[in-house]
């Protein structure tokens, strides 16, 4: 309780959680929109692949340079730097759409250039929290943070379901550019306050980069975290992801179906993230391999049932395990790591966390278009998955075993 008090009263840090929220609904927003609009209007299945894929391809190929980035310059001007560039599409495509102009090519390219500023921002932000907490406030840090973000995942939706059914796509549009913008202004350096940058190394942005690969190559612990993530991410929340608004059509749902859906993923994560920042969890490793398992069960549910309601609370269980995933190593990469390597560090761990869920989109989109049924992708690639989970668990006695000090 007193460090949460702590965190409470700590300004920098409530300016990053403040920004990191707005942020995160902004995105939501757009990204429910987006959906929407390609399913609706465009009509196609694989063409909401390709768009989603345009958006997360650049998390691959950049992440890593991001990482890069975010040890050599102030992070706080790298997460401002984007989120406003950001905010600025996100008015371009409301200015399209309002004349009727947005197309599923000027889509692409606008969702190739934000998913290229978020290769930039993740890392910086995710590096930037052992910076201004102490280093046994990090776990509570995350969970507060990652709490708000799941709130933003429930309003985010819950915001642009609404805005869709009574005012239209367009103004939806508006809507996240204009919250995306306000995340900015939270982010202005000045408030954060985040002090002198720890990497002096002078040396090449190759060399910096290999650095960065080495010390997680030479990691057990990092190198099984990060499959696990790859795991969640590619076998079940990329599939997933893709699948809710095509579901969604499917079963004759609208907007409003859509946001119930999302919210309620957001939810499972709210309710999970709260626990894990009030329980304190020794054996993180072996938390994070139930985690995938559990997860990855209920996915096997999800892809059972014909039923939008049910296929709802299936989404809170979703969000409620995916959390004991990610936190536990997530915080643990955060306290062990070198704070001159910290953001490429990050910058690997979030491409394991994001950079597999275009290759998810890209197989379902291909199979779904194909002729296979959705629910049917789901199950095959929870299964594999769910393999995949249980070979590390037999498998990964470094990780398994690892405990916590803090």
């Amino acid at each position: 309780m007193e460090q949460q008090l702590a965190l409470i009263r700590n300004r920098p840090f409530i300016f990053l959680f403040l920004g990191s929220f707005l942020a995160i609904i902004g995105f939501t927003m757009f990204f429910m929109t987006t959906t929407w609009f390609v399913i609706s209007d465009l009509g196609s299945a694989s063409s909401l692949g390709i768009i989603l894929i345009a958006i997360t391809v650049p998390r691959i190929l950049m992440m890593a340079f991001g990482g890069v980035l975010a040890d050599k310059l102030k992070k706080t001007t790298i997460m401002f730097s984007t989120s406003l560039i950001q905010g600025i599409i996100l008015i371009f495509i409301f200015l399209l759409n309002n004349a009727n102009q947005l197309s599923f090519v000027y889509l692409v390219i606008l969702g190739l250039i934000f998913g290229t500023l978020d290769a930039f921002s993740g890392p910086a932000g995710t590096s930037l929290i052992p910076k201004i907490v102490e280093k046994n406030q990090i776990k509570q840090a995350n969970a507060v943070i990652q709490g708000l973000g799941q709130i933003g995942f429930i309003v985010g939706p819950i915001i642009s379901g609404s805005v869709m059914e009574y005012a239209g796509v367009t103004t939806g549009y508006l809507v996240s550019a204009i919250i995306v913008l306000l995340s900015a202004l939270f982010m202005f350096p000045p408030l954060l306050k985040e002090g002198s940058v720890d990497n002096t190394v002078k040396q090449t942005p190759f060399k910096d980069l290999m650095e960065g690969f080495s010390y997680v190559k030479a990691s057990k612990f990092l190198l099984t975290g990060i499959l696990i993530l790859i795991t969640l991410n590619f076998f079940a929340f990329g599939a997933i992801t893709i699948a809710i608004p095509i579901l969604v059509e499917t079963y004759g749902g609208s907007p409003i179906n859509l946001s119930y859906i999302d919210a309620a993923l957001g939810v499972g994560m709210l309710v999970s993230t709260a626990i894990i920042g009030i329980v304190k969890i020794r054996r993180r490793g072996l938390t994070s391999i139930t985690g995938l398992i559990a997860t990855l069960l209920v996915a096997i549910a999800f892809s059972q049932i014909p039923t939008l309601y049910i296929l709802t609370a299936l989404a809170f269980l979703i969000g409620f395990t995916m959390t004991f995933v990610s936190i536990p190593f997530f915080t643990t990469a955060q306290e062990d790591t070198d704070p001159r390597i910290m953001g490429r560090v990050m910058s690997i761990v979030f491409l394991a966390m994001n950079g597999f869920d275009p290759l998810a989109y890209a197989s379902v989109t291909v199979l779904v278009s194909r002729g296979i049924d959705v629910q049917q992708v789901i199950l095959s690639f929870s299964i594999v998955g769910l393999m995949i989970a249980i070979t590390i668990l037999w498998r990964g006695r470094t990780f398994r075993s690892y405990k916590s000090n803090y």
